[in-house]
């Protein structure tokens, strides 16, 4: 990964933008390694989603959702295990029941301890952050779905299977037509592919595609990306022709014998021509890489 520079990783609610009744995001701002905050509320409880990096960030998050419940009852979720997303759970025991699908749960008790590790390693802005990390244990776990009833609305927590990460999950509200997708989407930067060979090949590209038009076919009204700004069904359409542009570019070039060093340059070069304005071209690489590995097993 590349190595983080400032500002901090730091949540902050005062821009929190409502989408639909009863329904708010505590945006991202743009901040690397800050992700989009859900808060979602019904009669009787409040759902929160995602905690941002670390205790503190994630403590802000919490006094937010506790000052918006106005006494409901909490609880949190994640959409997949990263640090920025789930780093943060901590903060919540005895205030929220936190729930997560068996995959994510998984993740997190075994490769949670790596990423830690590997994450303070990002420079100090984020060392801070993750100081006093106790990595928590979800109190629901499911296996592929699950329908939160937060009273007079349901939310509905799906697992995707492996894309993004093997734990990737997907938090609908249907009545308000929203859709909070995690890492699975970005806005404005490249599709970000954890492929660390040998220590973590879990992100699958072919998979991503196929979960990705599941997504975009379900054609949500608003889309709530891992990171980046808040938009509509294009957003998932985009994601889903990136990635598809991806995978044809590096397979053509891998169906010819061309080494995998060349053909990382050359599609990086072509993907940058088509999107110059996205950030995360480091991820290019990344995805190359993962796609160059599915395709000898294809």
């Amino acid at each position: 990964m590349t190595e983080y520079t400032l500002p901090d990783p730091v949540v902050q609610t005062e821009g929190a933008r409502e989408l639909a009744r009863d329904l708010v995001v505590i945006p991202n701002r743009g901040v690397q390694l800050v992700p989009n905050i859900g808060v979602i509320g019904g009669t009787h409880s409040v759902l929160v989603v995602e905690t941002g990096m670390g205790p503190g960030n994630a403590g802000t998050v919490l006094k937010f959702a506790a000052d918006y419940a106005g006494g409901r009852t909490l609880y949190l979720t994640t959409t997949h295990f990263h640090p920025e997303h789930a780093f943060g759970a901590q903060a919540f025991t005895g205030a929220a029941a936190f729930l997560v699908n068996k995959a994510q749960a998984e993740d997190l008790a075994t490769k949670g301890p790596g990423y830690l590790g590997m994450f303070r390693g990002l420079g100090e802005p984020v060392a801070r952050q993750l100081e006093g990390v106790e990595l928590a244990i979800p109190d629901i776990v499911y296996d592929t779905s699950y329908d939160l009833d937060l009273g007079g609305r349901v939310v509905r927590l799906r697992a995707t299977g492996r894309a993004h990460s093997k734990g990737d999950q997907v938090v609908t509200v249907p009545d308000a037509e929203v859709m909070f997708t995690g890492d699975l989407a970005e806005t404005g930067q490249f599709a970000i592919f954890p492929w660390f060979p040998p220590h973590d090949t879990d992100v699958s590209g072919i998979r991503w595609i196929e979960v990705i038009r599941r997504l975009a076919a379900a054609g949500p009204r608003v889309v709530v990306p891992g990171h980046g700004d808040i938009g509509g069904p294009r957003l998932l359409a985009d994601v889903r022709d990136y990635l598809q542009l991806l995978r044809d570019e590096t397979w053509v070039r891998r169906d010819s014998a061309m080494s995998e060093e060349t053909i990382v340059e050359e599609v990086r070069a072509l993907m940058i021509e088509r999107h110059p304005e996205w950030a995360g071209r480091e991820w290019i690489d990344k995805g190359v890489g993962c796609l160059c590995s599915e395709h000898a097993a294809v």
